[in-house]
């Protein structure tokens, strides 16, 4: 599939239109991580974004130096490493694959570049930021509920 069928999908730029699209392929790559490849981990500094084009990672949480917890999952067409875009540019969570996952990959700096040229481009992508934040606070609650109900 094109880069620019995947941005299409994808939970971040599906809200593009072509011209937009195609400027934000532009400056994107792609990778491929092996099964059990920690490709971001939490409070790093977050400095690349990713599009999942075909795999599955875990969100981990690590509660302490001995503790983690998957608290979710992310696989095709989803974002992770939004922190980059969002100051202090911190990574919240730590993210492994869980099976081989090939991704698109964005510097955050080159996308701020140019969400700082085109500032609707800008709006459209915070808001599309701020409703996967929402998306995966909410199903972290429900992850949460189902574990305290269990109790």
């Amino acid at each position: 599939m094109e880069k620019s069928e995947i941005i299409k999908r994808s939970e971040f730029f599906h809200e593009l239109n072509d011209k937009e699209v195609d400027s934000i392929v532009q400056i994107c790559n792609s990778d491929v991580f092996e099964q059990g490849t920690v490709i971001c981990k939490q409070d790093q500094k977050a400095d690349k974004i990713f599009l999942i084009e075909d795999g599955l990672v875990g969100i981990i949480l690590e509660v302490s130096p001995l503790s983690q917890r998957q608290v979710q999952a992310a696989s095709d067409y989803r974002v992770f490493g939004w922190s980059a875009l969002i100051p202090p540019y911190t990574n919240t969570a730590t993210i492994k694959a869980l099976k081989n996952t090939k991704v698109l990959v964005w510097d955050a700096e080159d996308l701020r570049k140019l969400f700082n040229a085109d500032h609707n481009l800008l709006y459209k992508v915070n808001a599309a930021v701020a409703c996967v934040v929402a998306k995966r606070l909410r199903e972290a609650y429900h992850q949460l509920l189902g574990v305290t109900s269990q109790d």
